[in-house]
């Protein structure tokens, strides 16, 4: 687990344009429950998750077409919560950092961490402009 002061900033990245930090299993299945879209971002103290994933996931919001719903679990702290929304994501294999895009609780769109290392974050927040525009 990491200390709360160095993760604080990392959380405060997507908290201060909206996402909803989901920390435990009960607050992940309440998320999922919404009806309409939910992005959920499991976030993470690497550097692809400073440089490309959280981002990415803020640009995307910039699409006319966004989710209802913006929510974040932080691996590696926030375990319960994280393997909660891992277990939504099946069958994809547990990654962080990662994006889903839920539709009426279903998994519509998945963005693991090889399709985000490495990657622009522009190019993180065209995928899920296109997830968007085709689920929202």
């Amino acid at each position: 687990m990491y200390p709360a002061e160095l993760v604080k900033p990392m959380r405060e990245d997507l908290t201060n344009v909206g996402f909803e930090e989901l920390q435990t299993a009960e607050a992940v299945d309440a998320a999922l429950a919404k009806e309409g879209t939910t992005l959920v971002v499991v976030n993470s103290v690497c550097g692809c998750a400073a440089a490309n994933a959280r981002p990415g996931a803020k640009m995307s919001l910039e699409n006319a077409k966004k989710p209802d719903n913006i929510a974040t679990v932080f691996a590696g702290v926030d375990r319960e919560a994280v393997d909660k929304a891992r277990a939504h994501m099946i069958p994809f294999p547990p990654s962080s950092p990662c994006m889903a895009l839920f539709k009426n609780g279903e998994l519509v769109h998945m963005l693991e961490r090889h399709h985000i290392e490495g990657r622009p974050a522009e190019l993180i927040a065209e995928n899920l402009m296109d997830a968007y525009n085709a689920h929202c």
